[in-house]
């Protein structure tokens, strides 16, 4: 396809395709997993929802901050048939405290936002469990700390945002 072609299709539209591609991709070997363009997509969706300012990427601790100043570190996963993993990207320097809030999103295979929450940093401490081998802090965006009361979930804000 052409670009021209391309600046017809909606981002939704172009997400499917590249998901297309990935699996294919897959296939013959060429790459080993589906989940890039995931992060990127999971800010771009969390400063659309959140009306939030995305940070240059090479801004350490935190991906976007909001109207108030508050820091925003922000992780998206893909799942699909062959990896069912709720786990996020590894957090760094978690006793730093350099972000306010962690945005976890969950997309389908097809990028589709299945669930998304807004978790304080304090419970972050409380329920990641710390990688040596990964040199940070491992996160499942499941079980109990998806029950605490202080953690937001919100899916149907993005949810909207993504069918914009």
């Amino acid at each position: 396809m052409n670009g021209k072609r391309l600046n017809n299709i909606s981002i939704k539209g172009l997400l499917h395709q590249f998901a297309a591609i990935m699996d294919e991709l897959k296939t013959r070997g060429v790459v080993r997993t589906r989940n890039n363009p995931v992060a990127d997509y999971a800010e771009y969706l969390t400063a659309n929802a959140l009306k939030l300012t995305l940070e240059h990427n090479s801004k350490l601790g935190y991906d976007a901050q909001g109207e108030k100043g508050e820091r925003f570190q922000i992780k998206g996963r893909r799942l699909d048939e062959t990896n069912k993993s709720r786990q996020l990207s590894v957090i760094r320097n978690l006793n730093s405290k350099e972000f306010d809030y962690l945005i976890g999103v969950l997309f389908d295979h097809d990028f589709i936002v299945m669930e998304a929450y807004r978790i304080p940093h304090q419970l972050i401490s409380k329920y990641a469990k710390y990688s040596k081998h990964q040199n940070g802090h491992i996160l499942y965006l499941k079980g109990p700390i998806l029950q605490e009361s202080v953690v937001e979930n919100l899916t149907h804000i993005f949810k909207e945002v993504q069918n914009i």
